[in-house]
C-alpha cells in the first residue's frame, strides 16, 4: 500500500527527477487540465475536487512512507496547485503556460498565507494548501493579465 501510495504522490515517480521536481510535476497537472478542458465548468470543478482530496491523502500517507515533512519528491500538490490555477480559464496553449509560469512563481515564492501554511500545517493538508494558495494567486494574476491583453 505504502509503494501505491508513493506512486501516486510522486505523480509515477516524475517527482524523483533529481532537478526542478516541481516544476516536472506540475506538467501533470497541465495534462489533466487538457484533459478536462473541454468538459463542463461543474466537471471540471469535481475532477479538481477529487484531485485535491486525492493529492491531500496520498501526500500524508507518502511523506510519512518517504520521510520528511514534505518530502521533494512528493508533486500531488503541484498537480492541485496547477488545477486551481486554470480552473475557469480556458484551456489554450498561451493560458495553459501562462498559468504555468504564475503558478511555479507563487509556488515557490510563497506567499502569505502560502508560507505559514507551509510553515505550520503537517500531513497531507499541511503538503498540499500551500499549493492551492499559489493556485489561487495564479488564477487571480492569469485573469488579471487575460483581462489586460
Amino acid at each position: 500500500m505504502k509503494k501505491a501510495m508513493v506512486f501516486i504522490a510522486t505523480g509515477a515517480y516524475v517527482g524523483r527527477i533529481p532537478f526542478m521536481p516541481g516544476t516536472f510535476g506540475t506538467l501533470w497537472g497541465v495534462f489533466i487540465a487538457w484533459l478536462a478542458g473541454g468538459l463542463s465548468i461543474e466537471s471540471q470543478a469535481l475532477i479538481a475536487l477529487a484531485v485535491i482530496a486525492a493529492s491531500i491523502a496520498v501526500s500524508g500517507q507518502a511523506s510519512r512512507a518517504l520521510g520528511g515533512k514534505d518530502h521533494p519528491s512528493i508533486i500531488a500538490d503541484e498537480i492541485s496547485g496547477y488545477l486551481v490555477g486554470i480552473f475557469l480559464i480556458p484551456f489554450t496553449p498561451f493560458n495553459a503556460i501562462l498559468v504555468f509560469i504564475l503558478f511555479r512563481f507563487f509556488d515557490i515564492l510563497k506567499p502569505y498565507p502560502a508560507g505559514l501554511m507551509d510553515r505550520r500545517l503537517g500531513g497531507g493538508a499541511g503538503i498540499v494548501l500551500d499549493d492551492l494558495v499559489a493556485g489561487v494567486y495564479a488564477n487571480v494574476s492569469a485573469h488579471a493579465v487575460l483581462w489586460l491583453i
